[in-house]
């Protein structure tokens, strides 16, 4: 059972403080708080683990600082939607709002290699009128011998050009718990110029001992990333893990499946479900072209396959891409050939606004 408070209550108030402690006194009831900033308020829940069977809802409803009571399902109890179309989704962060109704474009460079391409990057970003992008800086490889990324010895320039080009949020893997405290402490040391997002890697997303430690902290986002060799709903479940901890700033991101299926493309591309994860979850959603397509190659009608896949979620309703750019992709250390230029960034990215406009009018269309 979910009681919805009353938007911005007050949390040292009488009114709260007696909801408290009648809520406390519940027998076989555990309370768990959930708060998620909103772009003009701060939303709070608590949640009621236990026998909820034997509450009255009337009772818990007309306490004076909750809106409402939803009841949940088993499954994705706090990420879930439980058929109640009035629960916010989303979140804001850095001065940046997320949620199932608008659109961000990731674009970035799927691993740092220079100080050099990643001013190039965030500098055609701001060109354009960008203030989120994709750095990775720990790269889990397949072959151990691989490039695994600079690591924390890059994350001071990193964050130093994203705040003079007016970089808000890079979305960054983590694969350890200790490369969070690395984040802590470059962000600190640099005077913290923007914000991340704490990526879960496709190879993480049953990592539970590391889903656990991402959810504990509050301080940054997520965004998670489907498993490619697992179901929908064990990925989901996985997502909730974080949320179980604490953390329901969430963006659930799908990035194709391993398949052959897919061939020629590096996977499945796996889109299609962007209403399904919007419909049972409050999660924004989020498509990975980059790694579902894996190549530069273009249809006859000039169209590069991995922006006819981008555009094919947002026209479903995706909220966030995450596509890989390369001033040089020849040079790249990671996924060169996959990675777009730079002077298709304004193209990208005009496709990718007129695809969400698009999905916009659709929904005026079935709105009757």
């Amino acid at each position: 059972m979910i009681l919805i408070l009353k938007a911005d209550i007050d949390e040292q108030s009488d009114a709260y403080k007696k909801t408290l402690t009648f809520l406390e006194q519940l027998p076989n009831i555990q309370l768990q708080h959930h708060v998620v900033q909103g772009a003009v308020q701060k939303l709070s829940e608590i949640y009621l683990l236990g026998e909820t069977h034997m509450l009255d809802q009337a009772e818990i409803e007309s306490l004076d600082c909750v809106d409402r009571v939803v009841r949940i399902s088993e499954e994705y109890r706090i990420l879930g939607r439980h058929r109640d179309q009035n629960r916010s989704s989303g979140f804001t962060y850095n001065g940046v709002s997320f949620s199932q109704d608008n659109c961000h474009v990731l674009a970035g460079l799927c691993a740092v290699d220079t100080r050099e391409h990643v001013e190039e990057m965030m500098k055609a970003l701001k060109a354009h009128g960008q203030v989120c992008t994709r750095m990775g800086a720990y790269k889990p490889r397949t072959n151990p011998y691989s490039f695994q990324g600079h690591g924390k010895s890059c994350l001071p320039y990193v964050f130093e050009l994203a705040g003079k080009y007016g970089i808000k949020v890079i979305a960054m893997e983590v694969t350890h718990e200790s490369q969070i405290d690395e984040i802590n402490q470059a962000l600190k040391e640099t005077g913290s110029p923007t914000g991340v997002m704490l990526q879960i890697g496709t190879r993480n997303t049953q990592n539970f001992e590391l889903l656990k430690v991402v959810g504990r902290q509050r301080e940054y986002p997520v965004l998670f990333k489907r498993g490619y060799g697992v179901s929908l709903n064990e990925s989901l479940n996985a997502a909730e893990y974080l949320a179980s901890e604490g953390n329901s700033s969430v963006v659930f991101c799908l990035r194709g499946m391993k398949s052959e299926g897919g061939a020629p493309h590096r996977n499945m591309v796996d889109f299609g479900q962007v209403p399904v994860i919007k419909r049972l979850t409050r999660m924004p959603v989020c498509v990975d072209p980059s790694h579902s397509v894996g190549t530069r190659d273009s249809a006859p009608d000039g169209i590069l396959d991995v922006a006819h896949a981008a555009a094919q979620g947002l026209v479903a309703g995706a909220n966030m891409v995450l596509v890989d750019f390369h001033p040089h992709p020849a040079s790249a250390l990671v996924d060169g050939p996959q990675a777009l230029l730079m002077d298709e960034l304004p193209r990208f990215l005009d496709d990718m606004n007129r695809s969400h406009e698009f999905y916009l009018a659709r929904k005026e269309i079935w709105a009757g």
